[in-house]
């Protein structure tokens, strides 16, 4: 049973990324909303946070997060790895219950269920498995296309919202390059089982750290604008969702489709994305959003 492939080694290695993951969104989200609003979006956004000891402490947990997590795709599916990835907001809530030293409400223990239910559910009965990265000239890369298209249009269309909104379209851009990041990571390291020089002679390897480098920006842009009840939940959500849907059309990962696993692969990820959505509104999470108002947005 494709299922039962799924090593305890391979989950304990997700586990460890997501939770890496989660603590360095914590401690970059604290360092970016401290910065002007005028320089989301702008390189010198990122330029003035590598001054910032804690912005670099997290990005030095997530480096290792995704590591961890490149190994976990090199071993497993992109669609088997990335729903285990999603429970980073699980660890980012936890260690901001500690810093804030408050008890957990029931809304978070809802959330907390419906995210580790939904994950469940939608492994058990979607036993994702099989795949394999096509040649680099394929068509069914083309789909790459399509998610540039998609983030970009995220980013345009939040330029001109209101602050809580753009902080949620920038997210969710970052959540959709963040997905596209793991298709490639994937793509790369199965490349380099035939040696460097095969890989270096695809483009995937080229792509991935200019979408790493965009999706951080957007990201950390996301965090500038507003805490993280509302800019990290829509990047915890699309990024397994795009990785998921890359995964299928790319790299055609199988997924179980009789009547009763769609069914259950779908409220898995709808329970997934509403788990996260009520985490993210945790007001663990949201203790600086007294002073969005007091924020002055510098002219871009």
């Amino acid at each position: 049973m494709p299922w039962g492939e799924a090593s305890l080694v391979v989950i304990a290695v997700c586990l460890g990324a997501a939770c890496l993951l989660g603590l360095g969104y914590v401690a970059q989200q604290h360092a970016a909303y401290n910065l002007p609003l005028g320089e989301m979006l702008h390189p010198r956004l990122l330029l003035d946070l590598a001054r910032a000891p804690l912005w670099l402490m997290g990005i030095g947990l997530m480096v290792c997060g995704q590591l961890l997590g490149a190994f976990a795709l090199w071993q497993a599916s992109v669609a088997k790895v990335q729903p285990i990835l999603a429970t980073s907001l699980l660890f980012a809530l936890t260690a901001a219950h500690v810093v804030y030293k408050e008890h957990f409400a029931l809304m978070e223990w809802l959330g907390a269920v419906l995210v580790s239910g939904g994950v469940t559910l939608f492994l058990f009965f979607g036993e994702p498995h099989g795949g394999h990265p096509p040649p680099h000239n394929s068509l069914r890369w083309l789909v790459v296309l399509l998610v540039l298209v998609v983030a970009a249009v995220l980013v345009f269309a939040g330029r001109r919202c209101a602050l809580a909104t753009k902080a949620m379209l920038l997210a969710a851009a970052a959540g959709v390059l963040y997905g596209l990041q793991d298709v490639l990571t994937r793509s790369t390291v199965i490349s380099l089982g035939n040696g460097p020089g095969a890989a270096l002679m695809t483009w995937q390897p080229y792509l991935l750290p200019c979408v790493a480098v965009v999706g951080l920006l957007l990201n950390q842009s996301a965090f500038d604008a507003a805490p993280l009840r509302i800019s990290l939940p829509a990047t915890t959500a699309a990024e397994p969702i795009v990785a998921i849907v890359l995964g299928v059309a790319i790299f055609a990962e199988k997924l179980q489709v009789t009547p009763t696993a769609l069914a259950a692969e779908v409220i898995g990820l709808i329970a997934m994305v509403t788990g996260i959505i009520i985490l993210g509104r945790s007001p663990f999470l949201a203790k600086s959003e007294q002073e969005a108002a007091q924020r002055p947005e510098e002219p871009e």
